[in-house]
Protein backbone atom coordinates (compact mmCIF):
# COMPACT_ATOMS: atom_id res chain seq x y z
CA UNK A 1 0.00 0.00 0.00
CA UNK A 2 1.32 3.44 -0.91
CA UNK A 3 1.08 6.40 1.44
CA UNK A 4 -0.86 8.43 -1.11
CA UNK A 5 -3.74 6.01 -0.48
CA UNK A 6 -3.68 6.50 3.31
CA UNK A 7 -6.55 8.69 4.47
CA UNK A 8 -6.30 8.33 8.25
CA UNK A 9 -2.70 9.23 9.08
CA UNK A 10 -0.88 9.09 12.41
CA UNK A 11 2.16 11.35 12.70
CA UNK A 12 4.43 10.54 15.64
CA UNK A 13 6.44 13.54 16.87
CA UNK A 14 6.78 12.89 20.59
CA UNK A 15 9.32 15.54 21.64
CA UNK A 16 8.92 19.17 22.71
CA UNK A 17 7.14 22.19 21.25
CA UNK A 18 10.02 23.35 19.07
CA UNK A 19 10.43 19.90 17.54
CA UNK A 20 6.78 19.77 16.49
CA UNK A 21 7.01 23.27 15.02
CA UNK A 22 9.98 22.21 12.91
CA UNK A 23 8.00 19.19 11.66
CA UNK A 24 5.00 21.32 10.69
CA UNK A 25 6.07 22.00 7.06
CA UNK A 26 6.39 18.24 6.47
CA UNK A 27 3.02 17.65 8.15
CA UNK A 28 1.51 20.28 5.84
CA UNK A 29 3.05 18.55 2.82
CA UNK A 30 1.57 15.18 3.86
CA UNK A 31 -1.85 16.71 4.52
CA UNK A 32 -2.08 18.56 1.21
CA UNK A 33 -0.48 15.90 -0.96
CA UNK A 34 -2.48 12.93 0.30
CA UNK A 35 -5.70 14.74 1.31
CA UNK A 36 -5.79 12.79 4.55
CA UNK A 37 -6.86 13.29 8.13
CA UNK A 38 -3.85 14.02 10.34
CA UNK A 39 -3.64 12.92 13.97
CA UNK A 40 -0.41 13.72 15.83
CA UNK A 41 0.94 11.70 18.72
CA UNK A 42 2.85 14.33 20.68
CA UNK A 43 4.06 15.04 24.20
CA UNK A 44 1.96 16.97 26.70
CA UNK A 45 4.52 19.80 26.38
CA UNK A 46 3.81 20.05 22.65
CA UNK A 47 0.06 19.58 22.93
CA UNK A 48 -0.82 23.26 23.14
CA UNK A 49 1.18 24.23 20.06
CA UNK A 50 -0.32 21.28 18.12
CA UNK A 51 -3.66 23.06 18.37
CA UNK A 52 -2.10 26.07 16.61
CA UNK A 53 -0.94 24.09 13.55
CA UNK A 54 -3.75 24.22 11.00
CA UNK A 55 -2.96 20.93 9.29
CA UNK A 56 -3.35 18.88 12.49
CA UNK A 57 -6.92 17.61 12.79
CA UNK A 58 -6.57 15.75 16.09
CA UNK A 59 -3.89 15.03 18.66
CA UNK A 60 -3.07 12.36 21.18
CA UNK A 61 -0.96 13.80 23.99
CA UNK A 62 1.21 11.18 25.66
CA UNK A 63 4.64 11.32 27.33
CA UNK A 64 6.61 8.33 26.10
CA UNK A 65 9.00 6.80 28.67
CA UNK A 66 12.01 6.65 26.34
CA UNK A 67 11.96 10.43 25.81
CA UNK A 68 12.95 11.80 29.23
CA UNK A 69 9.44 11.61 30.67
CA UNK A 70 9.34 9.55 33.86
CA UNK A 71 5.66 9.45 34.79
CA UNK A 72 4.54 6.79 32.29
CA UNK A 73 3.71 3.23 33.38
CA UNK A 74 3.47 -0.02 31.42
CA UNK A 75 -0.30 0.13 31.85
CA UNK A 76 -0.36 3.59 30.30
CA UNK A 77 1.55 2.35 27.25
CA UNK A 78 -0.80 -0.62 26.90
CA UNK A 79 -3.73 1.79 26.97
CA UNK A 80 -2.07 3.97 24.31
CA UNK A 81 -1.69 0.98 21.98
CA UNK A 82 -5.38 0.14 22.45
CA UNK A 83 -6.29 3.75 21.69
CA UNK A 84 -4.27 3.64 18.48
CA UNK A 85 -5.95 0.37 17.48
CA UNK A 86 -9.40 1.88 17.98
CA UNK A 87 -8.55 4.84 15.74
CA UNK A 88 -7.96 2.46 12.77
CA UNK A 89 -5.06 4.42 11.28
CA UNK A 90 -3.93 3.22 7.86
CA UNK A 91 -0.61 5.05 7.83
CA UNK A 92 2.03 6.14 10.35
CA UNK A 93 5.01 8.46 9.81
CA UNK A 94 7.66 9.01 12.48
CA UNK A 95 9.59 12.29 12.50
CA UNK A 96 12.62 12.08 14.76
CA UNK A 97 16.12 13.42 15.39
CA UNK A 98 19.10 11.53 13.96
CA UNK A 99 20.33 10.72 17.48
CA UNK A 100 17.09 8.95 18.45
CA UNK A 101 16.32 5.26 18.01
CA UNK A 102 13.13 4.99 15.91
CA UNK A 103 12.30 1.42 16.95
CA UNK A 104 10.24 2.07 20.13
CA UNK A 105 7.86 4.47 18.37
CA UNK A 106 7.55 2.16 15.39
CA UNK A 107 6.78 -0.74 17.69
CA UNK A 108 3.76 1.20 18.94
CA UNK A 109 2.48 1.54 15.38
CA UNK A 110 3.25 -2.11 14.64
CA UNK A 111 1.39 -3.38 17.72
CA UNK A 112 -1.52 -1.07 16.87
CA UNK A 113 -1.83 -2.79 13.49
CA UNK A 114 -1.15 0.27 11.34
CA UNK A 115 -0.36 -1.22 7.90
CA UNK A 116 1.92 1.52 6.48
CA UNK A 117 4.85 2.66 8.63
CA UNK A 118 7.57 5.05 7.48
CA UNK A 119 10.67 6.47 9.17
CA UNK A 120 14.38 7.08 8.95
CA UNK A 121 16.49 4.28 10.42
CA UNK A 122 20.20 3.50 10.32
CA UNK A 123 19.46 -0.22 10.45
CA UNK A 124 16.94 -2.34 8.57
CA UNK A 125 14.08 -2.85 11.02
CA UNK A 126 12.39 -5.32 8.69
CA UNK A 127 8.79 -5.90 9.81
CA UNK A 128 8.60 -2.69 11.83
CA UNK A 129 9.00 -0.58 8.68
CA UNK A 130 7.10 -0.87 5.41
CA UNK A 131 8.76 2.29 4.01
CA UNK A 132 12.40 2.52 5.14
CA UNK A 133 14.52 5.57 4.43
CA UNK A 134 18.12 4.70 5.42
CA UNK A 135 19.39 7.40 7.75
CA UNK A 136 22.55 9.04 6.40
CA UNK A 137 22.77 11.58 9.25
CA UNK A 138 24.90 12.74 10.93
CA UNK A 139 27.94 10.91 9.52
CA UNK A 140 27.49 11.78 5.82
CA UNK A 141 25.80 15.16 6.27
CA UNK A 142 23.57 17.11 8.61
CA UNK A 143 20.29 18.61 7.41
CA UNK A 144 18.29 21.20 9.25
CA UNK A 145 15.46 19.41 11.06
CA UNK A 146 12.89 21.07 8.78
CA UNK A 147 14.75 19.75 5.75
CA UNK A 148 15.19 16.32 7.32
CA UNK A 149 11.45 15.93 7.86
CA UNK A 150 10.61 17.30 4.42
CA UNK A 151 13.07 14.82 2.91
CA UNK A 152 11.12 11.95 4.47
CA UNK A 153 7.86 13.42 3.14
CA UNK A 154 9.48 13.71 -0.31
CA UNK A 155 10.53 10.05 -0.09
CA UNK A 156 6.84 9.21 0.38
CA UNK A 157 6.00 11.20 -2.79
CA UNK A 158 4.58 14.30 -1.08
CA UNK A 159 4.91 17.77 -2.60
CA UNK A 160 7.33 19.63 -0.33
CA UNK A 161 7.44 23.02 -2.07
CA UNK A 162 6.30 24.99 1.00
CA UNK A 163 8.88 24.84 3.78
CA UNK A 164 7.66 27.70 5.99
CA UNK A 165 6.89 27.24 9.68
CA UNK A 166 3.39 28.60 10.32
CA UNK A 167 0.98 28.76 13.22
CA UNK A 168 -2.42 30.31 13.82
CA UNK A 169 -1.48 33.83 14.81
CA UNK A 170 -2.94 35.68 17.81
CA UNK A 171 -5.00 38.86 17.68
CA UNK A 172 -2.36 41.64 17.72
CA UNK A 173 -4.20 43.82 20.25
CA UNK A 174 -4.11 41.05 22.83
CA UNK A 175 -0.41 41.63 23.50
CA UNK A 176 -0.98 45.18 24.69
CA UNK A 177 -4.10 44.17 26.60
CA UNK A 178 -1.94 41.69 28.50
CA UNK A 179 0.65 44.31 29.33
CA UNK A 180 -2.04 46.72 30.52
CA UNK A 181 -2.88 44.23 33.27
CA UNK A 182 0.48 45.10 34.78
CA UNK A 183 0.12 48.86 34.24
CA UNK A 184 2.65 48.50 31.49
CA UNK A 185 1.61 50.12 28.21
CA UNK A 186 4.70 50.74 26.09
CA UNK A 187 4.77 51.81 22.45
CA UNK A 188 7.21 48.98 21.90
CA UNK A 189 9.20 46.45 23.87
CA UNK A 190 11.75 43.63 23.66
CA UNK A 191 11.14 40.04 24.74
CA UNK A 192 13.88 38.21 26.62
CA UNK A 193 13.24 34.46 26.99
CA UNK A 194 15.63 33.00 29.55
CA UNK A 195 14.08 29.61 30.30
CA UNK A 196 15.62 26.36 29.09
CA UNK A 197 14.62 22.71 29.22
CA UNK A 198 18.25 21.71 29.89
CA UNK A 199 20.84 23.46 32.06
CA UNK A 200 23.47 23.20 29.32
CA UNK A 201 21.52 25.76 27.27
CA UNK A 202 21.50 28.44 29.96
CA UNK A 203 22.83 31.95 29.39
CA UNK A 204 24.40 33.50 32.53
CA UNK A 205 22.24 35.53 34.90
CA UNK A 206 24.73 38.43 35.06
CA UNK A 207 24.73 38.67 31.25
CA UNK A 208 20.91 38.87 31.15
CA UNK A 209 20.96 41.73 33.64
CA UNK A 210 23.55 43.75 31.74
CA UNK A 211 21.82 43.04 28.42
CA UNK A 212 18.44 44.23 29.71
CA UNK A 213 19.91 47.41 31.17
CA UNK A 214 21.69 48.20 27.90
CA UNK A 215 18.49 47.65 25.91
CA UNK A 216 16.43 49.88 28.18
CA UNK A 217 19.06 52.62 28.10
CA UNK A 218 19.75 52.50 24.36
CA UNK A 219 16.17 52.24 23.08
CA UNK A 220 14.21 53.81 25.95
CA UNK A 221 11.90 50.82 25.69
CA UNK A 222 11.03 48.18 28.31
CA UNK A 223 11.99 44.52 28.33
CA UNK A 224 9.55 41.67 29.00
CA UNK A 225 10.84 38.41 30.48
CA UNK A 226 8.95 35.26 29.49
CA UNK A 227 9.20 31.66 30.61
CA UNK A 228 7.36 28.86 32.40
CA UNK A 229 6.00 28.90 35.94
CA UNK A 230 9.10 27.02 37.07
CA UNK A 231 11.24 29.83 35.63
CA UNK A 232 9.25 32.68 37.16
CA UNK A 233 11.38 33.06 40.29
CA UNK A 234 14.56 33.32 38.20
CA UNK A 235 12.95 35.96 35.98
CA UNK A 236 11.76 37.86 39.03
CA UNK A 237 15.29 37.97 40.44
CA UNK A 238 16.44 39.45 37.14
CA UNK A 239 13.67 42.06 37.18
CA UNK A 240 14.48 43.00 40.78
CA UNK A 241 18.10 43.68 39.87
CA UNK A 242 17.32 45.49 36.61
CA UNK A 243 14.75 47.81 38.13
CA UNK A 244 12.64 50.25 36.12
CA UNK A 245 11.73 49.15 32.62
CA UNK A 246 11.62 45.39 33.24
CA UNK A 247 8.57 43.19 33.75
CA UNK A 248 8.26 39.51 34.61
CA UNK A 249 5.60 37.58 32.67
CA UNK A 250 7.19 34.17 33.21
CA UNK A 251 4.57 31.71 34.40
CA UNK A 252 1.73 34.18 33.74
CA UNK A 253 1.06 33.41 30.06
CA UNK A 254 -0.62 30.56 28.28
CA UNK A 255 0.68 29.75 24.81
CA UNK A 256 -1.82 32.03 23.07
CA UNK A 257 -0.75 34.92 25.30
CA UNK A 258 2.92 34.15 24.74
CA UNK A 259 2.50 34.17 20.95
CA UNK A 260 0.73 37.54 21.19
CA UNK A 261 3.59 38.98 23.23
CA UNK A 262 6.25 37.61 20.84
CA UNK A 263 4.36 38.70 17.73
CA UNK A 264 4.27 42.37 18.72
CA UNK A 265 7.83 42.61 20.07
CA UNK A 266 10.44 44.80 18.40
CA UNK A 267 12.82 41.86 18.69
CA UNK A 268 13.20 38.72 20.76
CA UNK A 269 16.36 37.43 22.43
CA UNK A 270 16.05 33.75 23.32
CA UNK A 271 18.08 30.71 24.22
CA UNK A 272 17.51 27.67 21.97
CA UNK A 273 14.16 26.42 23.14
CA UNK A 274 10.55 26.19 21.89
CA UNK A 275 9.68 29.93 21.96
CA UNK A 276 12.66 30.57 19.70
CA UNK A 277 10.84 28.60 17.00
CA UNK A 278 7.61 30.44 17.83
CA UNK A 279 9.42 33.67 16.91
CA UNK A 280 10.35 32.08 13.57
CA UNK A 281 6.72 31.14 12.90
CA UNK A 282 5.55 34.63 13.90
CA UNK A 283 8.23 36.37 11.79
CA UNK A 284 9.52 38.29 14.80
CA UNK A 285 13.18 39.41 14.53
CA UNK A 286 15.25 37.12 16.71
CA UNK A 287 18.67 36.92 18.32
CA UNK A 288 19.28 33.27 19.24
CA UNK A 289 21.73 32.56 22.06
CA UNK A 290 22.48 29.09 20.83
CA UNK A 291 24.17 26.46 22.96
CA UNK A 292 26.01 24.06 20.67
CA UNK A 293 23.84 21.02 21.27
CA UNK A 294 21.98 20.41 18.00
CA UNK A 295 23.38 21.98 14.81
CA UNK A 296 20.17 21.07 12.98
CA UNK A 297 17.80 23.07 15.22
CA UNK A 298 18.82 26.67 14.51
CA UNK A 299 16.12 29.23 13.54
CA UNK A 300 14.90 28.27 10.07
CA UNK A 301 14.74 30.80 7.22
CA UNK A 302 13.87 33.75 9.42
CA UNK A 303 15.12 37.22 10.20
CA UNK A 304 17.60 36.30 12.90
CA UNK A 305 21.13 36.43 14.19
CA UNK A 306 22.80 33.35 15.65
CA UNK A 307 25.25 33.66 18.54
CA UNK A 308 26.62 30.27 19.50
CA UNK A 309 28.42 29.20 22.66
CA UNK A 310 29.99 25.96 23.84
CA UNK A 311 28.37 23.60 26.33
CA UNK A 312 30.48 22.94 29.45
CA UNK A 313 32.11 19.52 29.24
CA UNK A 314 30.38 18.24 32.39
CA UNK A 315 26.95 18.99 30.88
CA UNK A 316 27.48 17.41 27.47
CA UNK A 317 25.30 14.53 26.35
CA UNK A 318 26.32 10.92 26.97
CA UNK A 319 24.63 9.95 23.68
CA UNK A 320 27.50 8.71 21.53
CA UNK A 321 26.07 10.04 18.28
CA UNK A 322 25.72 13.51 19.77
CA UNK A 323 29.22 13.25 21.21
CA UNK A 324 30.62 12.34 17.78
CA UNK A 325 28.90 15.38 16.29
CA UNK A 326 30.25 17.61 19.07
CA UNK A 327 33.81 16.32 18.63
CA UNK A 328 33.72 16.85 14.87
CA UNK A 329 31.85 20.13 14.56
CA UNK A 330 32.10 21.80 17.97
CA UNK A 331 35.72 21.20 18.90
CA UNK A 332 36.52 24.91 19.18
CA UNK A 333 35.55 26.43 22.50
CA UNK A 334 33.26 29.44 22.10
CA UNK A 335 32.59 31.61 25.17
CA UNK A 336 29.20 33.06 26.01
CA UNK A 337 28.34 36.02 23.78
CA UNK A 338 28.77 39.25 25.71
CA UNK A 339 25.75 41.52 26.23
CA UNK A 340 27.49 44.05 23.97
CA UNK A 341 27.71 41.46 21.19
CA UNK A 342 24.02 40.69 21.61
CA UNK A 343 23.15 44.39 21.40
CA UNK A 344 25.23 44.75 18.24
CA UNK A 345 23.41 41.90 16.52
CA UNK A 346 20.02 43.04 17.77
CA UNK A 347 20.65 46.59 16.56
CA UNK A 348 21.24 45.25 13.07
CA UNK A 349 17.88 43.48 13.11
CA UNK A 350 15.97 46.47 14.48
CA UNK A 351 17.58 48.72 11.86
CA UNK A 352 16.40 46.34 9.13
CA UNK A 353 12.73 46.80 9.99
CA UNK A 354 11.80 47.34 6.34
CA UNK A 355 13.71 44.32 5.01
CA UNK A 356 11.56 41.61 3.43
CA UNK A 357 14.07 38.97 2.34
CA UNK A 358 14.94 36.28 4.91
CA UNK A 359 18.52 35.76 5.89
CA UNK A 360 20.24 32.87 4.10
CA UNK A 361 20.36 29.64 6.06
CA UNK A 362 23.73 28.13 6.99
CA UNK A 363 24.82 25.14 4.94
CA UNK A 364 24.89 22.09 7.20
CA UNK A 365 27.26 20.11 5.01
CA UNK A 366 30.03 18.68 7.22
CA UNK A 367 32.77 20.46 5.29
CA UNK A 368 31.21 23.77 6.29
CA UNK A 369 30.49 22.79 9.87
CA UNK A 370 33.97 21.42 10.43
CA UNK A 371 35.48 24.80 9.65
CA UNK A 372 34.04 26.25 12.88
Amino acid sequence: MEFRNCKNMLIIRPDNMGDLLMSSPAIRAIKKSFNCKITVLCSTKASEVAAMIEEIDEQIAFDLPWLKFDSTTTENVDHLIETLKQRSFDGCILFNVYSQNPAPCLMLAYLAGIPCRAAYSRENLYGLLTHWLPDDEPFSLIRHQVERDLNLARFLKADVADDTIKITEPVPQSAFALLERYDFTPKGYFVLHTGVSENKRQYPKAHWIVLAKLLIEQYQLPVVFTGSAAESSFAQRLVNEIGHGAINLAGKLNLQDLTAIIKQAKCMVSVNTGPMHLAVALKTPLVALYAQTNPQHTPYKSKHRLLEFSVPEELRSANQIIRAVNEKYYAQNIPYPTPQQVIEQLSGLVDEATAVAPLPEPDFHPDILSSR
